[in-house]
């Protein structure tokens, strides 16, 4: 270690309290900055995410859906629900002039009972049609998903047997999904002869979800894709019209609702990053200049014995950068503690889509904290400049 930074953590450890003090100042600036970019870039992933899993222009769910539960909760939050419809609404929506491809789906929730493994949602498809799910599907598994087959979200715990078993239904865990931040995550997905038996199974066992609708003929959703030239406004109208008990809704426009939610979140996030940041170098640069004071002539007795004003200047640099860098890198390490382990817990907090950041970007938020906490330090330590001008003489008579 060389002589200026020898005495420089010297000078640190003379003061354990004020040093700890600074440190701590440190660490919660670079805490806040990388919990805060963490979590605006977690939701970011999260939106991504689900728009494109999401895959319709247009979502068609029964006018009840408002009160028995809404699609955002199943897919966003994982909140198992139903909701059901005639099956004879899809062939209307496919004589609708624009819709270019229609695909059912279908939304059961299982029991806490001996009938059902686990209290999730299930979501059916159907394979000739789906455009939705299969594509996210193929990502995990490039296998025909047969009779009896399901595909789990990759927060469902899947036994070694690769079992489970809804409404008397046993089922073969055909494969695991990649992350979504959604509540995708926590679903199944079945084909159409699988999710049938499960519902009629569950009319057999008394569960009564579905009222006065076939079985064999409900469905809960319609996902669309409008074909080219035409107006995706236009089509949306078309099936409000023209097909009852239905609400059609453009499936950006549930997008734009979480991109508002998202929207919020980020502008509060960084409006309290950048006032943290302010405050903190506000505090650091106070807290050194009273240090600098009271060790005035410390620094005028180092002058008479041969220290440059170019050696005190680096001696104080040297201080705040220690303080910074170690103060920097301990809050890192405090917010990686904080929310990586508990992304699931912030999900169902924030009741929005939240996807965490891959590995080198999280070490480029790291970074980026560290960086900023140091720059607070380092203007923080700019103060030495006034100190280093004035008159040995004064400072020594001063302090007599």
């Amino acid at each position: 270690m060389s002589f200026i930074g020898n005495i420089s953590v010297k000078n640190l450890k003379r003061k354990p309290a004020r040093t700890a003090a600074l440190v701590m100042l440190a660490a919660f600036l670079s805490f806040t900055v990388f919990c805060g970019t963490f979590v605006v870039s977690s939701l970011k992933n999260g939106l991504a995410s689900y728009k494109a899993r999401l895959g319709a222009d247009i979502v068609v769910v029964p006018d009840k859906a408002r009160s028995k539960g809404t699609l955002d909760s199943i897919l966003l939050q994982g909140i198992p629900g139903y909701f059901y419809m005639d099956g004879s609404v899809l062939d209307k929506i496919r004589n609708i002039e624009g819709v270019e491809t229609a695909t059912p789906q279908f939304y059961l929730a299982t029991a806490s009972a001996g009938c059902c493994s686990a209290s999730v949602q299930v979501i059916g498809f159907d394979p000739e049609t789906d455009f939705s799910v299969q594509p996210w599907i193929r990502e995990s598994y490039s296998g025909t998903i047969g009779d009896g087959d399901i595909i789990v979200g990759c927060n469902i715990n899947v036994p070694p047997n690769k079992k489970l078993v809804f409404y008397n239904t046993e089922c073969n865990v055909a494969a695991q999904l990649s992350e979504t931040g959604s509540g995708l995550d926590n679903a199944v997905y079945a084909g159409m002869g699988t999710i049938r038996k499960m519902m009629r199974n569950a009319s057999d066992l008394g569960f009564d979800y579905f009222e006065d609708v076939d079985t064999d003929r409900a469905v809960s959703s319609v996902m669309i894709k409008v074909a080219d030239g035409y107006s995706i406004q236009q089509v949306t109208d078309d099936i409000n019209i023209h097909v009852r008990r239905v609400q059609a809704t453009q499936a950006k426009s549930m997008i734009s609702n979480i991109a508002g939610g998202l929207s919020d979140v980020s502008g509060i996030a960084t409006v309290l990053i950048v006032i943290i940041w302010v405050l903190s170098a506000a505090i650091l640069i106070a807290a050194f200049s009273v240090i600098i004071n009271e060790r005035s002539k410390e620094f005028a007795i180092l002058r008479t014995v041969g220290a440059s004003q170019g050696m005190l200047t680096s001696m104080i640099r040297t201080e705040a950068s220690v303080i910074c860098i170690g103060g920097a890198a301990a809050g890192v390490i405090f917010a990686c503690l904080t929310v990586i382990p508990f992304g699931t817990l912030i999900r169902h907090k924030m009741e929005l889509p939240y996807l965490m950041p891959s590995v080198p970007v999280i070490l480029m938020i790291a970074v980026g904290a560290l960086l900023l906490s140091v720059l607070a330090g380092a203007a923080a330590s700019f103060v030495t400049v006034r100190v280093s001008r004035r008159e040995t003489g004064l400072i020594l008579r001063d302090g007599a």
